[in-house]
């Protein structure tokens, strides 16, 4: 099994030294330079540029530059998707977003993870658990979504919350870590 088929499994891989993985992260970075230095004249060049970098998007989507993300391939776009300046997404696993999903300022949604073992850690290994987010989703400002994380569908997610456990639909949830606090 290659350390690609291990990360995208869930399991433990080498992300620091894996050759295939290393030159994926630099085109996904060349990629990701080019967008992020467009003018904003430049917004069917930009269109064209996440069409070719990402897995998956929707015909109306939009994420405001600076963007910048792992490998790009393991992220799904659904339909109406907004994401405003300083979205970074590590996509080791898949990264899904349904419909109708926007996502505030500087929010960061990480599948990457670490072992706690420091032996482990400093040895370059990793996992990544895949993130999913549900249909008419708002992300405010500044929220960190961890490795693993379901959000369920029609969820309001608080500015500066660190959602590290699931959020089932139909809820707001906030904080630190994030909890639902509301029935919508």
């Amino acid at each position: 099994m290659s350390e690609k088929d291990k990360m995208l499994a869930g399991e433990i891989y080498d992300a620091n030294y894996n050759e295939e993985l290393i030159a994926e992260r630099d085109r996904a970075k060349e990629i990701c330079f080019e967008y992020n230095a467009l003018p904003p004249s430049r917004a069917d060049r930009r269109q064209e540029i996440m069409r070719a970098l990402l897995g998956k998007t929707g015909k109306a989507f939009a994420i405001e530059p600076p963007f910048f993300c792992d490998y790009g391939y393991n992220i799904e776009l659904g339909e109406n998707f907004y994401a405003n300046h300083g979205l970074i997404i590590l996509d080791g696993n898949k990264v899904k977003f349904g419909d109708n999903v926007f996502i505030a300022p500087h929010c960061g949604i990480y599948t990457a993870g670490h072992p706690t073992d420091a032996g482990r850690r400093n040895a370059g290994l990793e996992y990544a658990k895949p993130i999913t987010v549900g249909n008419n989703v708002w992300i405010g400002g500044n929220v960190c979504i961890l490795p693993g994380v379901t959000i369920g569908d029609n969820v309001v997610i608080g500015a500066g919350s660190v959602v590290n456990k699931d959020i089932p639909s139909n809820v707001m949830a906030a904080g630190n870590p994030c909890k639902p606090i509301k029935k919508i």
